[in-house]
C-alpha cells in the first residue's frame, strides 16, 4: 500500500513513530467492532485528511492480517469501504466543499452529507443507522480535545457512541510531514495561507505566512505547511472580542492604590494555587506567603491568593477572572504529566484557546527527562496556543511559561521558587515582566490590649488614614495581637502610627518594627 511504503522511506523516525501509533489505534478499532459499527467523520481539512489515509492504511494492513484481498484495487491504492459523513455548511469555503467531494470520488469514498449542526445531524443520522464508532480526526490542541484519549466515550447529552482518535497527540508539523511524505492531495487554500480552516466568516489566511511584493497590491502567502511555530496554527482565525477589562480591584481599600507619583502608582497581581491535596489539608500553601512577600517587595500588590482543586473548569473560571482584574497572575501546582495536572488546559480554556504541542519546549524537556519519558505522547508538551511565551534563563534547565499575563511556575518548594523568581527578576530588567514599583513600607505594633479594646480607636484610624492598609492577627505562641501598618508614604505611616499610640497609655504598645 502506497502510504505504508512512504512512511517506510522515509527518514523521519517521529513521523515513522507517530503513524505506526496511529495505525495501532485503527487496528485496534477494527478489532474491537466490526466494520458496519463504525464511520468516518470527513471535513475536508487538513488533520481529516490525514485520518482518510491513514484509515486507508490501516484498513489494507487488517485486510492484509485476515488474508484477504479485497481492498485493493489497480494502481495499488488501497479502498477504504467505510461510511464517511460530511457535516456540509453554508458558512463552508467553496474550496472545502469542491476538495471532499472530488476526495470522495477518487477514494470511493460512501460519503453521506448531513446538512445539521453537528450534534443534531448525529442524532438523526445514528437513528438511521446506528453505529458504535466514530473515527475523529481531533489532535489534542482542539479547543474540544480537552480530557479526550484514543478512545473516549461520547459527552454526556450526545447519543452514544466512541470517539475514535488516532491522531490525537500528533502537532502541526507532523500532520504536514505525514502529507508532504505521503504526497496526497489536501486542500487548495493550504497553499494560499490558511493555516486553520473553519467557516468563511472566522477564518483568514496565516499574516505570519504573509509575503510583501511591491509590484502587487494583492497580499500572498507563503503555504500553510511553512509556518514555522505550529503554536500559532489558529492565528488566521478572527479573534473573538476580548473579554472586557473590568476596573481593577485592589486589596488596599483604604485607598492605597491612589498614593504615590504617576496615574499608576500600584501593580497588581493574584496568586492561583491548584491541588485537592491543599483542599484535603494534606499539604500546606506555603508558596503563597513566600509568592506574597517577594511581590510586595518590589512595590507590587496582591489582591487575592486562592486555592482550587484538580479541575480544569475551576481553573478556567478563576483564571478568567483574576487576569482581568490583575496585572500578573501566578499559577502554581497541577503542572506536568499526571492525569491531576490540569494547570496548562485551565489555563488555556481561560484564554479560550486551545493545547497544541510545543516542539521547542518538548526539546527541553526530552534534555531534562531523557530515557524516563514513556512512548512518543509528552502531555507536558502541550501549551495554550497562541498566547504563550518561553521564558528563558540560563539557570532554569526548562523556561518558565508565560501566557499573556499569567505566569505557570513549577516550584513546588521555596528553594525552587527562589531560583524561579530570581530569574524572573533578572528577565524583567529586558522584558519588563515584572516592573518594580515604589517599595512597601512597614510598621508593626505589639499590644497585649484585647480585640475589643482596640476595636472602635482602629476603626477611627481607618478612616483617618485611608491610604494605609492596617491590620491585626493574634500570635499563634504569645497570643498577642500584632497591628501591621502597610502602604508606600513613610510619613502617613509613622503619622498613623502616632495617632494610634496617643489613644492610650505609651507603654499599652511596643516592639516598632520596619520594613
Amino acid at each position: 500500500m502506497e502510504i505504508d511504503e512512504a512512511i517506510k522511506k522515509s527518514k523521519d523516525r517521529r513521523l515513522q513513530a507517530k503513524y505506526k501509533n496511529a495505525v495501532y489505534v485503527i487496528q485496534r478499532a477494527f478489532a474491537l467492532y466490526s466494520f458496519d459499527e463504525v464511520a468516518f467523520s470527513f471535513n475536508g481539512g487538513k488533520d481529516s485528511t490525514v485520518l482518510l489515509h491513514l484509515l486507508r492504511a490501516g484498513y489494507a494492513l487488517h485486510e492484509e492480517q485476515n488474508n484477504r484481498s479485497k481492498g485493493i484495487v489497480e494502481g495499488g491504492k488501497s479502498k477504504c469501504p467505510l461510511r464517511t459523513i460530511y457535516f456540509e455548511s453554508p458558512c463552508a469555503f467553496p474550496e472545502i466543499n469542491a476538495f471532499t467531494y472530488e476526495t470522495a470520488s477518487t477514494y470511493s469514498l460512501q460519503l453521506e452529507i448531513i446538512r445539521l449542526d453537528f450534534k443534531a445531524g448525529l442524532v438523526g443520522l445514528l437513528k438511521e443507522k446506528p453505529v458504535k464508532a466514530i473515527f475523529l480526526g481531533t489532535r489534542i490542541g482542539d479547543p474540544n480535545a480537552i480530557g479526550q484519549e484514543q478512545f473516549s466515550p461520547s459527552s454526556c447529552g450526545w447519543p452514544p457512541f466512541m470517539r475514535v482518535n488516532p491522531i490525537l497527540d500528533w502537532s502541526y508539523r507532523d500532520v504536514w510531514a505525514f502529507l508532504l511524505t505521503c504526497k496526497v492531495p489536501y486542500c487548495s487554500l493550504y497553499d494560499k495561507g490558511y493555516t486553520s480552516i473553519g467557516s468563511i466568516y472566522d477564518t483568514v489566511p496565516n499574516s505570519l505566512l504573509s509575503v510583501s511584493d511591491s509590484s502587487s497590491s494583492k497580499d500572498s502567502f507563503r503555504p500553510a505547511y511553512l509556518l514555522a511555530d505550529g503554536r500559532l496554527e489558529r492565528a488566521g482565525r478572527v479573534k473573538k472580542i476580548a473579554h472586557p477589562t473590568y476596573e481593577k480591584i485592589h486589596v488596599m481599600s483604604n485607598g492605597m492604590n491612589k498614593v504615590g507619583t504617576g496615574s499608576k502608582s500600584l501593580l497588581t497581581a493574584s496568586l492561583v494555587a491548584i491541588g485537592d491535596e491543599i483542599l484535603f489539608g494534606a499539604v500546606e500553601n506555603k508558596l503563597a506567603s513566600v509568592l506574597c512577600r517577594k511581590l510586595h517587595s518590589i512595590g507590587w500588590g496582591v489582591t487575592h491568593a486562592a486555592a482550587v482543586p484538580n479541575d480544569v473548569d475551576a481553573v478556567a473560571e478563576e483564571v478568567e477572572l483574576r487576569k482581568s482584574t490583575n496585572d500578573m497572575v501566578f499559577i502554581y501546582g497541577a503542572v506536568g504529566p499526571l492525569h491531576c495536572d490540569v494547570s496548562l488546559a485551565g489555563v488555556a480554556k481561560a484564554f479560550g484557546v486551545r493545547l497544541a504541542p510545543d516542539e521547542e519546549f518538548e526539546e527541553y524537556l526530552r534534555h531534562l527527562i531523557g530515557d524516563k519519558s514513556s512512548g512518543e505522547k509528552n502531555e507536558m508538551a502541550l501549551l495554550p496556543e497562541g498566547i504563550t511565551e518561553l521564558l528563558h534563563h540560563d539557570m532554569l534547565a526548562v523556561p518558565l511559561i508565560k501566557c499573556q499575563n499569567v505566569i505557570i511556575l513549577s516550584a513546588t518548594n521555596d528553594d525552587e521558587l527562589e531560583k524561579q523568581w530570581s530569574c524572573l527578576l533578572e528577565l524583567s530588567n529586558t522584558n519588563k515582566i515584572l516592573v518594580p514599583m515604589a517599595p512597601f513600607v512597614t510598621k508593626q505594633l505589639q499590644t497585649t490590649l484585647s480585640d475589643i479594646e482596640i476595636a472602635q480607636p482602629l476603626s477611627k484610624i481607618c478612616s483617618e488614614f485611608p491610604d494605609v492598609c492596617i491590620g491585626c492577627y493574634r500570635t499563634s505562641r504569645t497570643g498577642q495581637c500584632i497591628i501591621t501598618f502597610n502602604g508606600k508614604d513613610e510619613e502617613r505611616i509613622d503619622s498613623a502610627v502616632e495617632k494610634l499610640c496617643h489613644l492610650f497609655h505609651p507603654s499599652v504598645f511596643y516592639e516598632i518594627t520596619c520594613g
